[in-house]
């Protein structure tokens, strides 16, 4: 079995010897699913579904960060699922995470997985009718909503939770609005807010968002995060979050 092919590369995750296959050309992971496995809160034996997973840049840093019993991707493009499968194989994590092909708004494939306890998701920001974009552009299905749109992702999160499971999602600031409405409307109480600015200077560019399913209303907004410093250095937070210190 050919683990990396041409038009690929090996990324070293500097995280328990875990490497990641990724296209030379679709999307590449970045600060956001970083953000995201560093904000969901796991505990050891929890079972975990990470919706719009892409290459599985998520569910592989999860799985170097905590004790979590099972980790599931679930992408839609078939080949960057099959990509994340062959990651599997590469770091020999068959244990502990899998990738499933299929769509999070098909309800039996849904129902043939079983509930867990977090859910995490780093879906498309961009709304669907936000300039013109080619659907079949693996950039564009990962940035826009042409597979699925927010209430879609919120919908497949409230199926797969267990009672009172927390989703965690990272987004953009100008969506908040839409995902709380959205959750409320589902029953996902949003209970943790954290944004991350670029700078001191600029404004906001990422929020982090904790839900609980069936809970009630208390929403906890937590101190910022800044990714780099005046001088363009990354923070010290962002350095201890990329365990380079």
């Amino acid at each position: 079995m050919e683990l990396v092919k041409n038009d690929e590369t090996l990324d070293d995750l500097q995280l328990k010897g875990i490497n990641i296959i990724q296209k030379k050309t679709a999307f590449r992971f970045g600060v956001d699913a970083v953000l995201l496995a560093d904000f969901a809160k796991i505990k050891k034996g929890m079972d975990v579904i990470d919706l719009c997973t892409g290459g599985g840049i998520v569910p592989f840093l999860i799985a170097g960060k905590t004790e979590a019993k099972n980790i599931t991707g679930v992408e839609i493009q078939e080949d960057m699922t099959e990509m994340a499968i062959r990651s599997v194989v590469l770091n020999r994590l068959e244990d502990r995470v899998k990738f499933i092909n299929g769509d999070l708004k098909d309800a039996k494939l849904l129902k043939t997985l079983p509930k867990c306890d977090v859910i995490t998701v780093n879906p498309p920001y961009k709304l669907k009718n936000s300039g013109i974009i080619n659907p079949d552009d693996k950039n564009a299905i990962a940035r826009h909503e042409i597979c699925c749109t927010l209430e879609d992702v919120i919908v497949a999160a409230k199926k797969l939770l267990k009672d009172n499971g927390k989703i965690y999602m990272v987004h953009r600031p100008e969506r908040l609005a839409d995902i709380f409405c959205i959750m409320r409307k589902h029953k996902i109480e949003p209970k943790r807010v954290k944004m991350v600015y670029p700078s001191v200077k600029k404004a906001p560019n990422i929020v982090l968002v904790e839900g609980h399913k069936n809970a009630r209303a208390f929403l906890k907004c937590e101190e910022p995060i800044y990714v780099h410093n005046e001088d363009g250095s990354y923070t010290n937070e962002i350095d201890k979050i990329y365990g380079r210190i």
